[in-house]
């Protein structure tokens, strides 16, 4: 088996069908699909027998238990030597598959690449923002800011998972940005230049959320990356001072709403004050308590 393609669902079914026939429709056949219910609350009988009558895996959670648990599942029944993400909400023209790995077939040094995308919103094509074109080579730097890879988008060879770690089941939201930023801060991005993938956003049922929860779940990626992964001089500065950006802005509202997380703020960004004047930036980290502050950002409620 060459490509193992993972969809994690809930609900949405007839946008999942869409999705799921994507993928049946490949003119590339070396893959197997695994489609994960993750505990919807609707009826995806018929999405599961499109699923198994193909050959293919459908398997369920008791319960929903987000996005990177279903993707996690979806990884460990696994057997492909490639991964692929699509999300239950987009598409794949018929050659997406075939024209990334031929793209690896090229680039064999390159393990993991995406593609580009037709984006539409509320279903009229729209055209990306700068900020989201996607990055070729090192993208680890634009990678901090916000996140820039697209999964539906992405194919990886399972060295990857295997190297940076499953998908953080903490992270309800941002669990994509926390990823990608462990992928990227080891391995260069393949970028193939062609529209393979249509990317749907601002329908009913999209995973939302306030811009200061997904900005607090952004810093609680930053803390984690800084604390647990070995980073070079330069990415470790450039996480210190992105991580005391979005806390700043975090810290600037809390303080206008009186709201008690204003000492939270103030702790992550004396923290990466902190380490950054250590002249060892790497064993400062472990001086100042920042999984404590990971904890802290990711069990705290909207305010």
């Amino acid at each position: 088996m060459e490509v193992s393609v993972i969809i994690p669902a809930y609900n949405r079914r007839e946008m999942l069908l869409r999705a799921v026939k994507s993928v049946l429709r490949q003119d590339y056949k070396d893959y197997e699909l695994i489609v994960v219910n993750d505990g919807s609350e609707e009826d995806l009988s018929d999405v599961k027998t499109l699923v198994l009558e193909s050959g293919n895996i459908f398997t369920s959670h008791e319960y929903n238990r987000g996005v990177a648990a279903a993707r996690n599942t979806g990884i460990k029944l696994s057997r492909g030597r490639w991964v692929a993400f699509l999300d239950s909400d987009d598409l794949w023209y018929p050659e997406k598959l075939r024209k990334q790995m031929e793209y690896h077939n090229r680039n064999s040094d390159i393990l993991i690449s995406q593609c580009e995308e037709v984006w539409f919103r509320r279903g009229v094509m729209v055209n990306k923002k700068k900020d989201h074109l996607q990055p070729e080579g090192d993208a680890f730097l634009p990678s901090l800011r916000l996140c820039c890879i697209s999964s539906s988008s992405v194919l990886m060879h399972r060295s990857v998972i295997e190297q940076c770690g499953l998908q953080d089941e903490r992270f309800r939201v941002c669990e994509d940005y926390e990823f990608w930023l462990r992928v990227t801060s080891r391995y260069l991005i393949g970028l193939v230049r062609k529209p393979l993938v249509e990317k749907y956003g601002g329908h009913q049922g999209q995973l939302s959320a306030s811009e200061k929860a997904l900005d607090r779940y952004r810093c609680a990626a930053i803390i984690k990356l800084i604390a647990r992964e070995n980073l070079l001089p330069e990415q470790l500065g450039k996480a210190l001072e992105e991580l005391k950006t979005k806390a700043s802005i975090l810290l600037h509202g809390a303080l206008k709403r009186r709201s008690p997380l204003k000492g939270l703020y103030k702790r992550v960004i004396d923290a990466a004050e902190r380490i950054a004047l250590q002249e060892d930036l790497h064993k400062s980290c472990k001086l100042h308590n920042l999984l404590e502050l990971e904890r802290e950002l990711l069990s705290s409620v909207v305010d």
